[in-house]
């Protein structure tokens, strides 16, 4: 199954339930303004968010205004040419060649140590000398999960003893990397709610540290979000994004979910692209972000 079929599998759920509840409000008809007005409010319903559905339907506002569309298809069709429009192009995601830091955030329960685990498979597999680091000495049992991923995976993991000092930790994987001859290093780190003042300072401490090794280190910041957890997963965006220069999106467990909108307004609150979906519990089960597969996945028939 390719790439586009695999994501629109994997939003049936979010697609089937926008399309009922769209088909069972709309009918047939064309568009205008009692229109525009029922569907911003079932794209709110739907997890797409305040803003976000406001500016789809402006879009669409501006596409289809006044058309006659004959079956409801047809208008979900036109709003998922304006969530691709609103999405832009999405450029095949690479590394620059050289050393590559990712330091990996989110609360606990997000898949952050799964989503690594996936992340270093793909990496090796295109050609990549990974190395993880298993900053997360907090949480009981982290670093034995980490590493069991790193397993399968085949890449070496860097880890200390539970309680360790993260910064130390993520200083000791980068110097291992550069003396082993590694280009790419995934920190995993500690899950922590965004409004915690003292675990905000620690993931500040670590990335400082890292900085040592190198001007610009780390270069990506990836926030791991669980897509089953609709408007909540869109507040952790939205508050990680004020406090940490997020470089990238990871949402999770969007297989599961009938909130997959709820992707549209982590964007639109971070401005941080969406990089990889989780679909599936293999080490196999990420996926590239399109952004034409996924409006397609969302809209399409």
């Amino acid at each position: 199954m390719g790439l586009f079929d695999r994501i629109r599998q994997g939003l049936a759920k979010t697609r089937d339930e926008l399309a009922r509840g769209i088909k069972g409000s709309l009918g047939v008809g064309k568009i205008d303004e009692a229109l525009l007005e029922n569907l911003e409010e079932r794209l709110i319903r739907a997890d797409v968010g305040l803003e976000t559905s406001a500016e789809l339907v402006r879009r669409l506002r501006e596409k289809a205004w006044g058309r006659s569309y004959s079956d409801t298809a047809e208008l979900l069709s036109w709003l998922g040419e304006c969530v691709r429009e609103w999405l832009g192009e999405t450029p095949a995601f690479s590394f620059k060649p050289g050393l590559q830091v990712v330091v990996v955030v989110g609360v606990n329960g997000a898949g952050k140590t799964t989503t690594i685990g996936k992340l270093a498979k793909r990496f090796q597999s295109e050609g990549r000398q990974v190395l993880v680091g298993a900053c997360d000495t907090f949480r009981a049992a982290a670093v034995d999960q980490l590493e069991e991923w790193c397993r399968r995976a085949e890449v070496p993991c860097i880890r200390q003893a539970q309680g360790a000092d993260p910064a130390a930790v993520a200083f000791d994987a980068v110097a291992a990397a550069k003396s082993r001859g590694k280009d790419l290093v995934l920190l995993d780190t500690a899950g922590r709610l965004q409004n915690k003042a003292d675990l905000m300072k620690e993931l500040d401490k670590l990335l400082r540290v890292v900085g040592r090794h190198g001007e610009g280190l780390p270069q990506h910041i990836w926030l791991v979000l669980d897509g089953n957890t609709g408007q909540n997963a869109v507040s952790q965006a939205k508050l990680f994004g004020e406090t940490t220069p997020l470089t990238g999106l990871v949402i999770t467990k969007i297989d599961g979910t009938a909130r997959g909108g709820a992707l549209l307004a982590m964007r639109q609150v971070t401005q941080a692209p969406a990089l990889f979906l989780g679909m599936g519990e293999g080490v196999d089960d990420l996926l590239p972000f399109d952004a034409t597969a996924f409006a397609a996945g969302l809209f399409g028939p």
